[in-house]
């Protein structure tokens, strides 16, 4: 793994895969939706899109079709932390297509005449999740879990969105797209030297800047239901657990992976499978840099949403009392199968890499994690369970009625 911090601030952490005829790039800049003001939320999210509209030379329409005639796949998006810029290319075209994103990164348009056309992307956006309920429950347990703004929705409101001015675009690019605290992750075919003499000449007028100071908020309440008049009822549930930084973290995968990971898990098997309760059910870990949660979700019917909810809260709490041997080894060899895949995407790689480097100053290699891997045991996992119990648990429904939270919960 190589590494670089330029005068600035920028960070280039960079993974050859020498056997790989692409290469891709992924850029985290520290504009992430935790930054946006309280009366303009989203702004972080319009500010993305508004960034793509032109840059140095190329008008909107010309920024699209360099990027096409260099056989660029990009995208774009914005997160609690950072807005990510990631694209992918063959190996040789990789330099050009760096070329393209400093424009965009340091010398970006943002023009004025295109602002409506912005704002109506961002709306549809907000408009997509009012009718995708499951995210909306999500989104939803996100901000029970953290306190503002770790918790809160990118995309913003209607409201805020229809607020948001063109000044206000401009401050914000001017404050957070900035190179000290920015991570450029590179992987695939490609010559290291070259790489970073490349990135530190496009890059060495980028001038850093201080970033202001976070405050926290507070959270919604420990349980909220949504009313909606549907046929279907989603349920939510989170409770606190560490984040990737911490020396745990990978016990804790381990449990959730039993819990949720493929058809053979805890939760498929009890609350699909065996008793027909949902059509969808799955839990997951999710993590922040200084703190993280376990987040679970059915989809179900009204008549069987109460039964799904205990029967989900009752497999969390069951977790605590251990795992077995034969659901460690099918774990094990589900991870294993996903790090080989990542191993053949240099797009999936380099989002990786720039991630570590974010949350642990470092780059974990494909062989380390192979390694954590597999000292994971039922004796280390259980030892874990014991001293991380669920608890402080946050419940979200979205249907016609509101239900009774378990005893286990309250």
């Amino acid at each position: 793994m190589l590494s670089h911090q330029f005068d600035n601030g920028l960070v280039l952490v960079a993974e050859p895969m020498e056997w790989l005829e692409s290469a891709a790039f992924t850029f985290l800049l520290p504009a992430g939706a935790m930054r946006d003001p309280e009366e303009s939320l989203g702004l972080s999210n319009y500010t993305c899109e508004m960034v793509q509209r032109g840059c140095g030379s190329r008008d909107s329409r010309q920024f699209i079709q360099d990027l096409e005639t260099l056989g660029v796949s990009k995208s774009a998006s914005v997160s609690i932390s950072h807005t990510g810029f990631a694209a992918a290319m063959p190996a040789d075209k990789i330099q050009a297509a760096l070329e393209i994103y400093a424009d965009l990164i340091c010398r970006p348009h943002l023009p004025d005449d295109q602002i409506e056309e912005g704002r109506l992307v961002c709306l549809q956006e907000l408009r997509a999740i009012e009718d995708d309920l499951a995210q909306k429950v999500m989104q939803t347990v996100r901000r029970q879990q953290y306190a503002s703004p770790y918790g809160r929705n990118v995309q913003g409101s209607h409201d805020s969105v229809q607020q948001i001015a063109i000044d206000d675009i401009q401050q914000h690019y001017q404050t957070y797209y900035r190179p000290n605290h920015a991570i450029l992750g590179v992987a695939g075919k490609i010559e290291w030297d070259s790489l970073k003499e490349h990135v530190g000449t496009l890059f060495a007028d980028w001038k850093e800047a201080d970033l202001p100071v976070i405050d926290e908020g507070d959270r919604e309440s420990p349980y909220v239901h949504l009313s909606e008049q549907s046929e279907q009822t989603h349920i939510g549930l989170s409770y606190p657990s560490v984040p990737y930084s911490d020396p745990d973290y990978f016990q804790a995968r381990g449990a959730v992976g039993v819990l949720s990971d493929g058809m053979s898990s805890r939760l498929f098997t009890e609350v699909r499978e065996n008793r027909g309760l949902c059509y969808t059910v799955y839990a997951s870990c999710h993590t922040l840099q200084d703190r993280g949660a376990i987040i679970a979700y059915a989809g179900t019917t009204t008549d069987r949403a109460q039964e799904t909810l205990d029967v989900m809260s009752g497999e969390l709490m069951r977790l605590s009392e251990g795992i077995y041997p034969e659901e460690l080894q099918r774990l094990k060899a589900r991870v294993k199968s996903a790090l080989i895949m990542h191993q053949e995407s240099s797009t999936a790689r380099s989002g990786a890499i720039a991630a570590d480097w974010y949350f642990l100053n470092r780059v974990r290699s494909i062989e380390e994690i192979t390694s954590i891997i597999d000292q994971l045991t039922c004796e280390s996992i259980n030892a874990y369970l014991k001293t991380h119990r669920p608890h402080d648990l946050k419940v979200t429904t979205l249907g016609k009625h509101a239900l009774e939270v378990p005893v286990a919960i309250s």
